[in-house]
């Protein structure tokens, strides 16, 4: 599926990682996956569907929903972003059929495999937006092939992610497509994700910075200071010389 023999991630320091079977690392939580490549949106469906062909059709529906996902989940952590927003999206399926309840989602994915907030920013952050498919109304061209087909939500990620990052094209094309988003917010059931994202980024942006602790006075003194300051005690309690 042409993922990489071993998974290239960036680690938290002192943090150890799982194994997969094989011995091979799987991201934590707080990890992500170092950028490889980002297959489009056509590559990644004709895979999907092959190993969605490839369950077993009497295995439970939850069963069969938790391996493809690992399957995608597996490219993805290879570095294969383009199976990043696949995952992403299915999280957000999962949410929207199971009423928003997160911890369901959790137990049917399984541990560690939630598409979050630093997930969503670091794919949102690699997409190509030129090579986003945005056909306007009655157009009825087929995608190119090398082209990212995302939902609404996705894309408007994508767009304050790297209009914050100080793309201008990004910056222009987010105002325009928010000018949709009132008219789409009922309808579409997915925008709610977007908006939750862009609350969560506005508050990491608008959260200082703890300053560092000051140091304390003792450690501002030079070694010399601090050595000759015996001394000179000693000097100031013996008696002056002469005197019995």
């Amino acid at each position: 599926m042409g993922s990489a023999s071993t998974a290239r991630t960036a680690r938290s320091p002192g943090k150890p990682q799982a194994l997969r079977p094989g011995g091979r690392s799987v991201p934590g939580p707080d990890d992500l996956p170092s950028y490889r490549e980002f297959s489009p949106t056509m590559r990644v469906d004709v895979l999907v569907s092959d190993w969605r062909a490839e369950l077993l059709p009497e295995s439970p529906v939850e069963e069969r929903e938790r391996d493809l996902y690992a399957r995608a989940w597996e490219a993805y952590c290879d570095g294969d972003f383009g199976f990043g927003l696949w995952c992403w999206h299915e999280v957000d399926r999962l949410t929207n059929s199971l009423g928003g309840n997160v911890r369901e989602v959790n137990r049917i994915l399984g541990p560690g495999k939630y598409f979050g907030f630093s997930h969503r920013r670091a794919v949102a952050a690699k997409v190509p937006i030129e090579r986003i498919y945005r056909p306007r109304k009655g157009d009825m061209s087929t995608p190119r092939t090398d082209a990212f087909v995302l939902p609404l939500y996705q894309v408007l990620t994508v767009y304050l992610v790297q209009a914050n990052a100080g793309d201008a094209k990004a910056k222009a094309l987010l105002e325009i497509s928010l000018g949709e988003l009132e008219d789409r917010r009922r309808a579409d059931p997915f925008l709610r994700h977007f908006e939750t994202f862009r609350s969560i980024l506005e508050r990491a942006a608008s959260t200082p910075v703890p300053a560092p602790p000051s140091e304390p006075a003792a450690s501002l003194a030079s070694p010399s200071t601090i050595e000759k300051a015996p001394a000179r005690s000693r000097r100031a309690a013996a008696p002056p010389r002469g005197r019995p």
